[in-house]
């Protein structure tokens, strides 16, 4: 009797990471219906593994239509066999949003207007100086002033206080304005300091792979391209995962490919027919864009593998991505944006060599794309400990360029850490401390000039607060001297504001 009883019981005493622990649609859902929440589906649940690589209990309990919801691919029983990640069996539009053209959506969202879903932002870790109350925008600013402006974290209050606003409501239907503003809250508290926030706010999207993101009449994905890919690496951090932002990247990769394919395909159907001449352009535009998003994806993976740690895989990665013949001269020119990354992820990992090889030996100075290249051949004879070296490359950048703003900046900001490890102290602390004296306080330079105190002093903490205060004071000269209700004067980017300040600072900003 024993026995039986015993092999009657197929329980496990463990559960496995294939497994879900709790059915999504919950009976809090307000959203749910009676018939739903009603019918004996948890069994039916557990009998069944989960393919979704999320922890093995849920991390949030969003409202979920009965039928299909964001995680359609989850919460609808018959398709518990698709794995989460699959991309929807659609057809892929070259639209260059790869958004819906209309605004209004017959699915509800409603799920990303919950207050509870966005955190409060709090002031501890902002130095005191920048507590003042002179220093803080005016609520009623509006979005897009905030963003222009360089205020992130009001931005971020203000896109979370949007989407949950009762007066007016949004409409869940609205899927651009919800989706928007998703987008700007979580890229705004990645800007300020505050990436775990916006790891733990993400989990509310789910898998952005999933039908229920479709349009379901054109196929169209109704969210931006540009959230798909930030969610991809919050998510990744959100569930601890980092393998999920690769597995994530690849999907989007695999859809990019895709979309190229029909995209090369219409466009040689419209010159075998002799079609119109803008229509040709306009899927010549489209093939760009996408092409584009491909290379970036390719980087995004071997800067993910390199935050994981595998340097291996992510020198791997690197070597497989080559200009690609088919897009235009810009991207494949060794000074584009696309090899100046790839160079630059070359240096995280340690291979001068092969960053050098990304970019060629510059030959001359001057023109944009020879400061780029001049960049990474300075910065290389640094990772080389060649400091003399680089000291002439950054003088002869510096010198070549009439520009006061932006990447001089940079470069003068760079030629004092060479002075630092040259053992010329005071060359390096007053290239710094003039920087700061013309209106410039970006994050690597507060850093840099406040190690620079901590080696210079033992009152170092004094000097560091000092620091602080001044680039606080800099920041309501500015609020004084601008206009708020549009992008003032000095207030735009490139001018006074955001280029030379960048105001979201943090105490790790001045090492406090």
């Amino acid at each position: 009797m024993k026995k039986n009883w015993e092999m009657s019981l197929p329980r496990r005493s463990t559960r496995g990471p294939l497994d879900m622990a709790d059915s999504p649609v919950t009976p809090s859902s307000p959203t749910s219906n009676t018939n739903t929440l009603s019918t004996p589906s948890t069994p039916t649940i557990n009998r069944n593994p989960s393919f979704h690589l999320s922890p093995t209990h849920p991390q949030h309990r969003s409202p979920r239509l009965p039928s299909s919801g964001p995680g359609s691919n989850l919460s609808n029983l018959t398709l518990a066999s698709s794995p989460s990640f699959r991309t929807a069996k659609t057809t892929l539009s070259p639209s260059r949003s790869n958004m819906s053209t209309s605004a209004i959506t017959s699915k509800g969202f409603s799920f990303l207007l919950r207050p509870e879903l966005y955190h409060p932002l709090t002031l501890l870790d902002v130095p005191p100086p920048f507590r003042a109350s002179g220093g803080q925008v005016d609520p009623s600013t509006p979005l897009d002033v905030l963003l222009s402006t360089g205020h992130f974290r009001a931005a971020a209050i203000k896109a979370a206080s949007l989407l949950t606003s009762s007066n007016p409501p949004l409409s869940p239907s609205d899927h651009v304005q919800i989706f928007h503003l998703v987008y700007t809250r979580l890229a705004s508290l990645t800007l300020c300091n505050q990436t775990t926030l916006a790891a733990q706010e993400v989990k509310a999207l789910e898998d952005l792979n999933s039908a229920y993101y479709r349009d379901e009449a054109t196929g169209k994905h109704l969210v931006a391209w540009d959230l798909r890919v930030l969610a991809v690496r919050l998510q990744g951090m959100g569930f601890n995962d980092a393998r999920r932002g690769v597995v994530g990247y690849y999907d989007l990769a695999r859809e990019a490919r895709l979309t190229l394919t029909a995209l090369k395909r219409s466009k040689s159907a419209e010159k075998q027919k002799g079609g119109e001449e803008g229509r040709v352009e306009e899927l010549e535009k489209e093939i760009q864009l996408w092409t584009h998003r491909l290379a970036e994806l390719g980087i995004r993976v071997a800067s993910a593998l390199i935050e994981m740690d595998d340097l291996e895989g992510a020198t791997r990665c690197l070597s497989t991505l080559k200009p690609n013949s088919d897009s235009d001269s810009e991207s494949t020119s060794p000074g584009s944006r696309h090899s100046i990354q790839r160079a630059l992820l070359w240096l995280c990992i340690g291979d001068v060599d092969a960053a050098r090889a990304c970019v060629g030996e510059a030959s001359g100075i001057g023109s944009g794309e020879g400061n780029e290249r001049c960049v990474i051949i300075a910065l290389a004879a640094m990772a080389d400990s060649e400091f003399s070296q680089a000291v002439e490359l950054w003088r002869s950048l510096i010198d070549s360029s009439d520009d006061d703003d932006g990447e001089k900046a940079m470069w003068r900001q760079n030629l004092g850490v060479c002075y630092l490890y040259l053992g010329r102290m005071d060359e390096a602390r007053t290239i710094l401390e003039s920087l700061i004296s013309t209106s410039h306080s970006f994050h690597a330079l507060t850093f840099n000039l406040s190690t620079i105190y901590e080696l210079c002093t033992e009152r170092s903490r004094a000097l560091k607060i000092g620091l602080a205060e001044k680039v606080a004071g800099m920041q309501n000269e500015m609020l004084g001297e601008g206009t708020m209700d549009g992008v003032g004067e000095g207030m735009g980017i490139g001018g006074g504001g955001v280029g030379k300040g960048g105001w979201e600072k943090v105490n790790g900003d001045f090492k406090l």
